[in-house]
């Protein structure tokens, strides 16, 4: 009888608070999103598991970026953070995944949309001005959160941790929460910012790219971006190296690997550490929803800001060569989930006749360079 009352005195129910038990419904609504709604499941399942297990009483799952140990036990996600996170490692990894699974053709074959990817950047900067000159935040902060707006969740977990760990999983859950939510979030300003005249613009079919273009441009991109940004290097050059795999055509053993099983072992190790700093000392604060609402700030002023371009270069090109202006909505680094947004809302106001999915993948692929290249730039600054 002693033994089992030393059980339930040492069991995580007597330890159970408000704040646990918010984290665990909030755990199992990400795993439920996950599963049954199919919202970027590759990520919300780990994650929602990692906050769930990270909210069970003595249960030492849980992460943080200022962990002390202090019986000489280390949580099983910590060990995870201190190699993955702390040393900068996971991200670059899921980029060079990502580059083997990208195809640049379609930002080859026009090349002026990289000039959208780039203006859609804009809702960072936007987003991380309002965080520190609204919410207070510091200018670490404030970065870490406008990059949200990037829609780009491996960048935005590089930076953060640089940054302002202790907002990891608050700028995380917001940067994959609104990438899933991108069918939702997109649509009404393209309502708001096109007519029915420049939906109707069917671009013509697109060059075709040489083999040689298609090797020499990550080299190229990682060369270049690396010079003029350093701090990009780990992102853009990893990205440039999976791609590089992919399209020299004589390295598809290392292509595979690298956009398929590598990638899915970093990406569950990523989704679990996040969920792992969700603690609900840490998550449950006001700040968590400021985060939020800036994130979708962000993702407002970068939609709009890749639309508002490509109608600024409509006015300088001949009508004949007019871009159609929804494309720059796909600007937004979430491959390839805003090309796809773009395509069904174009399609379904022209009733078909149009379909700008090829040349939507253009300035998307083009974002993802852009939103680790605004990472450089605030790590430049501020780091």
């Amino acid at each position: 009888m002693q033994v089992l009352f030393e059980l339930f005195n040492n069991a995580g129910f007597l330890h159970l608070t408000w704040s646990h038990a918010l984290m665990l419904l909030l755990a199992g609504t990400m795993i439920f999103l996950g599963i049954y709604k199919k919202y970027e499941p590759l990520l919300l399942v780990p994650i929602g598991f990692g906050a769930l297990m990270a909210n069970l009483p003595l249960a030492a799952m849980s992460a943080s970026s200022t962990f002390v140990a202090e019986d000489g036990r280390v949580p099983l996600l910590q060990l995870i953070y201190d190699a993955g996170i702390r040393t900068e490692l996971l991200p670059p990894l899921i980029f060079m995944g990502v580059g083997a699974l990208t195809d640049f053709r379609p930002l080859l074959s026009r090349p002026i949309t990289l000039l959208l990817g780039a203006a859609a950047q804009i809702g960072i900067f936007m987003a991380a001005l309002g965080a520190y000159a609204l919410f207070g935040f510091t200018a670490q902060e404030s970065a870490a959160i406008g990059i949200i707006g990037g829609a780009d969740g491996p960048t935005s977990i590089f930076l953060t941790a640089i940054l302002a760990p202790h907002l990891l999983g608050a700028v995380a859950i917001a940067a994959y929460t609104y990438m899933a939510l991108l069918p939702i979030i997109q649509p009404p300003i393209l309502r708001l910012l096109t007519t029915s005249r420049e939906r109707a613009i069917d671009m013509p079919q697109a060059r075709p790219v040489s083999q040689a273009a298609v090797i020499i441009f990550p080299i190229a991109i990682a060369a270049l971006v690396s010079l003029a940004i350093p701090p990009s290097a780990p992102l853009v050059g990893m990205l440039m190296f999976g791609n590089l795999l992919r399209e020299s055509r004589v390295t598809d053993r290392l292509s595979k690997t690298a956009g398929g099983p590598l990638i899915n072992i970093v990406t569950i190790f990523l989704g679990l550490v996040i969920g792992g700093t969700m603690t609900g000392s840490d998550f449950l604060q006001a700040q968590t929803l400021f985060i939020m609402i800036l994130g979708v700030v962000a993702f407002v002023f970068s939609t709009a800001g890749g639309i508002l371009f490509a109608k600024v270069l409509n006015l300088l090109l001949p009508r004949t060569k007019q871009i159609n202006p929804c494309i720059g909505a796909a600007g937004v680094s979430a491959v390839p989930i805003a090309a796809r947004v773009v395509q069904q809302f174009v399609s379904e106001k022209t009733m078909g006749r149009v379909n700008p999915l090829m040349a939507a993948m253009g300035p998307n692929v083009a974002g993802v360079i852009g939103s680790a290249v605004a990472a450089g730039v605030f790590l430049a600054l501020l780091h």
